[in-house]
This record gives structure tokens, C-alpha cells and sequence, in this order.
């Protein structure tokens, strides 16, 4: 495992099954003499890819600790969390999600999450907008924006028959070669900041039983929506961070996201020589990042502009 000082593993039980989380438990922050001077929850939601964990996250959330309780969680069917095997949907993770806030955080909550997932955490929060109190997004794509249909793809096609996807989780998937290849390739602008204790942690993940269910529903596109399709209802004060040369999803489309909604969006943050997890990639401008959205976003003044309908706040890093 590979946890931050001071945070150990703690689960919940959902209707999915066992969802395993990280939280600080210990030093040093037990012996902090300074009292945290927010007692808010901030939930910090991993993306969906080959051995995806809340390690995604790890670099990022020790910096909130003094402040904030944190949580952050390997979804159902990732990381360390119960993996059942089963043909995983949409409508799967955002319930799973509703019921994960429900049971684990002070509400309303602050989510911050990535990838898939914070598509899922919108429509989370479009169904349940009692149990958040702002969202932090980085690259939330359903997938399927716009009419662009990522099952439709020929990677997509090709993981979709028997037999040819498990061989290809085993060899390309879960395999060291196979994640630092995509790391490197396709989830980070730069190579060079693909360290091997990021393939480790990725790899440990792949590698759990039963792994393969909700990485080949991702890979399939069993899971992908279009988020367009819902955005509007979106009444939880966004922020929204997009990397440049993300992989898949260009910064045009949380462009158009934030153009649909900015009563809801109030920031669309667009990074320069990122990829798709800023978080891991550039952790240090992320936490500088948060820190300066959370108290916009949960400002009285950015209440009241979000109920005027104001523009987003368009920035470029």
C-alpha cells in the first residue's frame, strides 16, 4: 500500500459491496495541538483506467489534512474495495457514490474527483444536491459528450469480444509494461514524470481478484454518457480543472460544459503541459489550485452570483 504518514484504512459497507477508505488516523496528525478550523469533509474521488485507486489522490489531500477531514476512497470494483463481478453501469457508481457521502461524510460535503467519476459526481449531485456543498472537478467527461461516442471506437470494439479481453487485461492492462506504457503514452504530457512507484501502485490494483470487471466496463465503454445530456441541472457551485493534452478529451469540451451552466460552473481552470490527472502529474499546482477554489466556491459571494447567473470565471495555467 502506499499511504501518506498518519492515514490508515477504514471501510464502510454499500450495496455493492465493501468500500475500503483512506482518512488520517495518526501521527502526525494526532499530535497537532491546533484544532482544524473547519470541521468540513472533503471526499476525494478517484478516476477509472487500468489500476486506478485512491492513490491517485495520495500526493494531493495530506496538504488539507490540518484543515478538513479527509476521506478518500477505492470505488467498488477498484483498489482494495470489493471487486464483484458483475456488468457495471452508469447508474452502478453514481448510486454507489450518493450512498458512500451518505454514510461516511459530514453534509453537505466538498467532492473533489476526476476523470468518469466526477461525470458521475455531477449527476450525483444533480440527484442528491442536499448532500453537497461545492464540487472540485478535473476533466469530468462522460465519455460519450456531444454525440462523440468513446464505445463506439475500435479500441472499444475490440476489448468487447470474449475471451480477447481478458488476454488483453492480463498482457496490457495490469501488466508493469502495459500501465507505465499508458502513463507515459496517453494519461501524463511528460514521460519523465511517470516515477516507479506510480506503476507499483497502479499495478498492485490491476492485479487484485476480479479487477477486470470494472476495468474492461470502463475500457468497453459500458460505463460512458454524455454528460451534456445532464449538465444543465447542475445547481452545486463547480469548479472545473481541464488539462491541455488530455488524452481523449480536449479542453473544447469542458468549454463547452461550463458555457451551458454558469450559474452552477463558476471556474473553468485550463492547464498548460498536463495531461488527465493533474493530481499525480502536478500535485503541487493542484493543491494551490483547491486552495484557492474552495473558499470562491463556498464564499457567500459566490453563492449569491451563482444564483444571478453570472459568468464563469475563465482561467489559464
Amino acid at each position: 500500500m502506499f499511504l501518506p504518514p498518519g492515514f490508515g484504512e477504514k471501510y464502510v459497507m454499500t450495496a455493492l459491496g465493501r468500500i475500503v477508505y483512506y482518512t488520517a488516523v495518526g501521527k502526525p496528525w494526532s499530535d497537532l495541538t491546533i484544532e482544524p478550523s473547519s470541521n468540513d469533509t472533503l471526499v476525494f474521488l478517484h478516476a477509472f483506467g487500468g489500476g486506478s485507486s485512491a492513490y491517485e489522490w495520495s500526493k494531493v489531500y495530506p496538504a488539507f489534512t490540518a484543515d478538513y477531514r479527509i476521506i478518500a476512497p477505492d470505488l467498488i470494483g477498484w483498489g482494495r474495495s470489493d471487486h464483484p463481478a458483475r456488468n457495471y453501469r452508469a447508474d452502478d457508481y453514481i448510486r454507489n457514490i450518493i450512498e458512500f457521502v451518505e454514510k461516511t461524510c459530514n453534509l453537505p460535503t466538498t467532492a473533489i474527483a476526476s476523470g468518469l467519476t466526477a461525470a458521475f459526481t455531477i449527476r450525483a449531485a444533480i440527484t442528491r444536491p442536499d448532500l453537497f456543498k461545492s464540487l472540485i472537478l478535473t476533466t469530468p467527461a462522460g465519455l460519450a459528450d456531444f454525440g462523440h461516442d468513446y464505445s463506439r471506437s475500435i479500441s472499444a470494439q475490440v476489448v468487447k469480444v470474449p475471451v480477447v479481453d481478458r488476454l488483453l487485461y492480463q498482457s496490457g492492462v495490469a501488466s508493469g509494461f502495459g500501465i507505465r506504457s499508458f502513463l507515459e503514452q496517453r494519461q501524463f504530457a511528460h514521460a519523465s514524470r511517470v516515477y516507479p512507484e506510480i506503476v507499483e501502485a497502479y499495478q498492485q490494483s490491476a492485479q487484485q481478484f476480479n479487477a477486470e470487471y470494472a476495468a474492461l466496463a470502463f475500457v468497453r465503454g459500458d460505463l460512458a454518457f454524455d454528460l451534456s445530456q445532464y449538465i444543465t441541472q447542475l445547481t452545486v457551485p463547480t469548479a472545473i480543472m481541464w488539462g491541455k493534452e488530455a488524452e481523449y478529451t480536449s479542453p473544447e469540451i469542458g468549454r463547452r460544459f461550463a458555457e451551458m451552466n454558469p450559474q452552477a460552473i463558476r471556474i473553468f481552470c485550463h492547464l498548460d503541459d498536463v495531461g488527465f490527472t493533474p493530481q499525480l502529474e502536478l500535485p503541487g499546482v493542484t493543491v494551490g489550485l483547491i486552495r484557492k477554489f474552495l473558499p470562491l466556491l463556498e464564499s457567500r459571494e459566490a453563492q449569491d452570483s451563482t444564483a444571478d447567473g453570472s459568468a464563469t470565471i475563465s482561467i489559464s495555467v
